[in-house]
């Protein structure tokens, strides 16, 4: 309660200097939200004694559902003020609160409230043009995202630290570079030299560049990115060199920026080489649009991506394409879609064959609501993958259908499958059914490098989607969502055989959920 009176307190002394230096211009934005979520089967499987959403205890399914109960009841305030001097300068600082659990006193949602570790400045950044010229320059704590047309990116969408600079040629050409700082000063270690070498080389800086390119019903962005990824980044003490991701968004990188397990012999043993110089990842790609054809509009994502480390038994590799048709209708845009990434081979020693992201964590796929990373709110989303490495999939949609005012509904159906071979989840994946060192106990078992469900070529699941949304007023509507997937995991002895999804059977379950959420914006 203390930190919420002070930031009341902060905002009223700004709003109070506003009177005074009538050349500021301050503006105000926020959203609330109320969430209610109703599931079960999130970790793909059930009993053994474990209860909740997850249905799977230790560290199966998405991280961040450990824990929850079917029914959880949540909230969440941000709060953005502008602070306009002229056109060519303005300062932004971004507050939120929550998401609050009601109910839990961890988070101040409890009896009596007055929760005081709930209030975190998500972005706080200076807006400003060089002067006599077009270039636009932000600095500070910002949402970042890689550029995409079809699912959002899935490379690296989140907040950080970093600086943006963004100028525009002509009607056609513009350009944007930037540069961001995930990680930085997170190591500590009593045992590596008797903590000399705290905060050594541990920084990972991401550099990329844009060039959208804009003509009559085309589209085409072609970027690169460049990250450079210190020895220490990820060290965790010894020579535990990929296992320390700290932050909320920690669970992105980790399953998303090394192979299986980490380092990895082909036996399965984890290897001990040390990290003594930097590795580096890289990324391209090439998305953009055409509604020349309006009503008919196509979109597409190719990117490709490769992060390398000292210990090759680390790295990862590959590619992820997609894309989308649609046909836009007076009551609804109907569309059809695919896509497409490569898969690990049956080898860990020669490190992962799926593309590296860094964070996904402010991506709305537009595919999925529920197995990607896709949902607008603070609903149940993720629960098979953050991004969609290791994994194809097509689906067909019917998006924005509204045959009453205000209120719309978008219908999707995808069916999926994996990329990644059998062998590995047949011999390193399968816990008790390995053949060689068990680096997993299953595909639900959420290791380094793997994501809440790991999916073979012999594995299939199909989602069902309904999101239906009604505007009460201007500024508050009210959504609903459904979905359900139905789960095919191959549990011959040829893959999974005898994995341990609920830490003592291979019992498949199929995870479904249902979110209600109120939305005040403004």
């Amino acid at each position: 309660m203390k930190k919420i009176a002070t930031l009341l307190l902060a905002a009223g002394l700004v709003f109070g200097v506003a009177t005074g230096a009538s050349a500021i211009d301050f503006k105000a934005k926020g959203q609330w939200i109320m969430s209610f979520d109703y599931g079960q089967n999130g970790g793909f499987t059930g009993g053994n004694g474990a209860t909740g959403f997850n249905g799977a205890s230790g560290t199966r399914g998405n991280s961040g559902y450990r824990g929850e109960d079917e029914f959880e009841a949540k909230q969440r305030v941000r709060l953005q003020l502008d602070a306009v001097a002229s056109e060519s300068l303005s300062g932004t600082v971004f507050f939120e609160i929550g998401s609050q659990t009601w109910g839990d006193s961890e988070n101040g949602g409890s009896l009596g409230a007055d929760g005081n570790n709930v209030v975190k400045v998500k972005n706080a950044y200076v807006d400003w043009i060089v002067p006599q010229t077009d270039l636009k320059v932000r600095m500070g704590i910002q949402g970042m995202a890689l550029p995409s047309f079809t699912t959002g990116s899935n490379v690296f969408n989140d907040d950080v630290a970093g600086v943006t600079a963004s100028y525009q040629f002509n009607d056609n050409v513009a350009v944007t570079a930037l540069w961001a700082r995930p990680y930085n000063d997170n190591y500590t270690s009593t045992t590596d030299h008797n903590g000399n070498r705290n905060n050594y080389m541990d920084n990972v800086d991401l550099f990329s560049v844009l060039v959208p390119l804009t003509f009559d019903g085309v589209k085409v962005t072609p970027w690169v990115a460049y990250a450079a990824l210190g020895p220490n980044a990820f060290r965790n003490g010894g020579d535990n060199y990929y296992s320390n991701f700290p932050t909320t968004s920690g669970k992105y990188p980790a399953a998303g920026m090394t192979a299986v397990g980490g380092a990895r012999h082909k036996s399965g043993a984890a290897s001990t080489k040390p990290l003594g110089t930097y590795g580096s990842a890289v990324w391209a790609g090439l998305t953009g649009e055409v509604t020349t054809l309006d009503p008919f509009r196509i979109a597409w994502d190719i990117n490709y991506g490769s992060a390398s480390y000292e210990d090759s038994r680390a790295n990862r590799a590959g590619y992820l394409a997609s894309l989308l048709f649609e046909y836009k209708l007076d009551w609804a845009i109907p569309g059809l879609y695919g896509w497409y990434a490569s898969g690990d081979d049956g080898n860990p020693a020669n490190g992962s064959e799926r593309m590296p992201s860094l964070s996904v964590n402010n991506n709305n796929n537009g595919f999925s609501n529920f197995a990607f990373n896709g949902n607008p709110y603070i609903a149940r989303e993720g629960v098979l993958g953050y991004d969609m490495s290791g994994t194809w999939g097509i689906g067909a949609r019917l998006k924005d259908m509204s045959f009453i005012e205000n209120l719309k509904h978008t219908l999707r159906l995808n069916v999926m499958g994996g990329t990644n071979s059998t062998t590995m989840a047949k011999r390193y994946l399968s816990g008790a059914g390995s053949s060689r060192t068990a680096i997993a106990s299953g595909a639900n078992d959420n290791v380094a490098g793997a994501g809440p469900m790991y999916l073979t070529t012999n594995d299939t699941a199909m989602e069902v989607g309904l999101t239906n949304t009604y505007q009460v007023y201007d500024n508050f509507q009210i959504m609903l969502d459904a979905a359900y997937i139905a789960t095919w995991l191959d549990q011959s002895n040829g893959t999974w055989g005898k994995s341990n999804l609920n830490g003592r059977s291979d019992q498949v379950r199929d995870p479904w959920n249902v979110n209600l959420s109120f939305v005040y914006s403004f």
